[in-house]
């Protein structure tokens, strides 16, 4: 009944790997599987963790480097990330109580609302600190 544990395990460690992308859990369900073959021949529960952190460990040793070399190395920030830092005018009044606020960024127009739900006039110069879908969240220079 063992190798009912290592299934778990097994599937446990696909889904997870499944889930994230990470090239770490599906070493875990290699030695998952060698676990339950070892169960199925007989071997004892002691033999069967053997078995699972060897074949985990190798095969993480032995081919994650190599296929880590075929991943992205760099990290690519999205558009959103891009304009975090920039500078913005606004261009219409930003008050939270009244729900009205625009600035232009790089020739675009956007909502905006204050960071700290200051009202900051038109013609003021501010910065992005966060980018929701339709707004900037924004604060003075």
């Amino acid at each position: 009944m063992m190798y009912i544990l290592w299934i778990i395990v097994m599937v446990a460690a696909v889904l997870l790997e499944a889930a994230s992308f990470a090239l770490l859990s599906i070493w875990f369900a290699a030695g998952a599987l060698a676990a339950v073959i070892a169960a199925l021949l007989g071997a004892g529960v002691g033999v069967q963790v053997g078995v699972f952190l060897a074949v985990s460990l190798i095969l993480l040793a032995a081919t994650r480097p190599l296929l880590r070399k075929f991943m992205p190395k760099k990290y690519i920030p999205t558009n959103g990330e891009l304009d975090l830092g920039k500078t913005a005018v606004v261009i219409e009044r930003i008050d939270g109580m009244t729900g009205t606020g625009r600035v232009r960024l790089e020739g675009v127009d956007w909502g905006a609302v204050s960071a700290d739900g200051s009202v900051i006039e038109a013609g003021v110069s501010v910065t992005v600190i966060a980018k929701g879908a339709a707004y900037l969240t924004v604060k003075p220079v």
